[in-house]
C-alpha cells in the first residue's frame, strides 16, 4: 500500500506556523494517466533569489511498502526554463520515515536558483514530482537491523 496523507495540524502549525493553510492544501497528484510522477504543490508564497536556496514544506507524508522508495525530482520545466533545481539533486524518501518521532515524516524540499532572474513560486505551484520505485537487496544480507530513530539524517545517528 502506498499513499500521500498531510502531516497533523499540531506539526503543520509547528513547520509552516500558518494554520489557516491547513485545509487550503491539495496531496501530490498525477497530471495524466501515464504521468510517472505525482506533482507537488505549494504551500506557501516565496521568492527564490538568483543563486540562493530555500528550503520549502510540503505538508506532505508518505506511506510505502517496506521494498519501496519515494523519489523525488525538480519537474523537468524548472530546469529547463529557468535554471532551477534541487539541491541534492534527486531525494530519498525511505519506507521508514513515514510517521518517524522527529517530524511525522513530513517531507521538505530544497531549491536552488541557479539563473539569473528571481524564481517567483505561487501557492499551488507545482514544485517538484514524486516518482514511487520497488528496490532490491542483496541476497546475503544479514546485517541490517538498525531502525530510523528519528527523521531527516537520522540513519547516521547512534541508538
Amino acid at each position: 500500500m502506498r499513499k500521500f496523507e498531510k502531516i497533523s495540524v499540531e506539526q503543520f502549525n509547528k513547520d509552516v506556523n500558518s494554520p489557516s493553510k491547513y485545509e487550503e492544501y491539495i496531496l501530490p497528484k498525477r497530471m495524466t494517466q501515464s504521468s510517472a510522477g505525482y506533482d507537488f504543490f505549494s504551500i506557501i508564497d516565496l521568492v527564490i533569489n538568483p543563486f540562493e536556496c530555500q528550503k520549502i514544506p510540503t505538508g506532505i507524508k508518505a506511506k510505502m511498502n517496506k521494498d519501496e522508495v519515494l523519489l523525488l525530482f525538480v519537474r523537468s520545466s524548472m530546469g529547463f526554463k529557468y535554471n532551477v533545481r534541487m539541491v541534492n539533486q534527486v531525494g530519498i524518501i525511505d519506507a521508514d520515515y513515514y510517521n518517524n518521532i522527529d517530524n511525522e515524516g513530513h517531507i521538505w524540499i530544497k531549491l536552488q536558483n541557479e539563473g539569473e532572474k528571481p524564481y517567483i513560486i505561487k501557492k499551488g505551484d507545482r514544485i517538484c514530482q514524486g516518482i514511487f520505485i520497488k528496490y532490491l537487496t542483496v541476497d546475503d544480507e544479514n546485517n541490517v537491523d538498525n531502525i530510523r530513530l528519528s527523521g531527516l539524517g537520522s540513519t547516521n545517528e547512534e541508538e
